[in-house]
């Protein structure tokens, strides 16, 4: 019966889904966070950038704000910060960390157009689930090794996360020539990051919901036999 049950379970088609499934899942979260702009407003009021930095609290917004849109992926020119300057090293690192941005929008479309269609067809063609069931636990294996290395030591993640993304050290500002870092503290991309995960977790509920409810629904009509 278990073999079966595995058989069953690890079909290519599931594996193919739970591929997507994932893709979608954590470009979804992380698209979704980091233009979610309501986190850096209240980071900017708690962490009284406007006093330490001695600018108002609507200029500070209006150069977050220029940021994000800057890595829309339907933004197209160069990055201007409404009131600061910006050297050689900060536009290069902004390029390339817009060509991240892009490629994750890219990933959510490609993988929604593809996920979808194909689950339906899994569902409603070959009644099996098992994609559902599998899109979480490859999902919380990665979102829990990131909780718990960030949770234990933020800087050292922090640090890491941009070796393996960027080729260079353009990503350490000068404060002097990039003041744009100032109005970026690490504390906010740390609440970033756990909103993210704290999406992704949301999504892997719902994932799982969506394997197990119909099990219980199906066994609670089923007719009991007679003993």
């Amino acid at each position: 019966m278990r073999t079966a049950d595995s058989k069953r379970l690890f079909t290519p088609v599931n594996l193919l889904l739970a591929a997507l499934g994932v893709c979608l899942i954590i470009s979804f979260s992380v698209v979704l966070i980091l233009n979610f702009r309501p986190i850096y407003y209240h980071d900017m009021t708690a962490m009284d950038l406007a006093e330490r930095y001695q600018m108002p609290e609507e200029e500070i917004r209006a150069n977050y704000d220029a940021l994000i849109d800057y890595n829309s992926l339907f933004f197209r020119g160069e990055l201007h910060f409404p009131t600061l300057p910006m050297s050689e090293e900060g536009r290069i690192h902004f390029e390339e960390v817009k060509r991240i941005f892009d490629g994750l929008q890219i990933l959510l479309i490609l993988s929604a157009v593809c996920f979808f269609p194909l689950a339906f067809y899994q569902l409603r063609r070959h009644k099996n689930r098992g994609f559902l069931l599998l899109m979480p636990v490859i999902t919380a294996v990665i979102a829990g090794l990131t909780g718990i290395l960030s949770v234990v030591n933020w800087e050292w993640f922090f640090t890491a996360f941009h070796h393996v993304l960027f080729r260079n050290d353009y990503w350490l500002f000068d404060p002097e020539t990039d003041p744009i870092i100032n109005l970026l503290p690490d504390a906010f991309f740390f609440h970033c990051l756990m909103g993210i995960l704290a999406m992704v977790a949301g999504l892997l509920l719902l994932s799982l919901a969506g394997y197990v409810l119909p099990q219980h629904v199906h066994r609670a009509r089923a007719p009991k036999k007679n003993s």
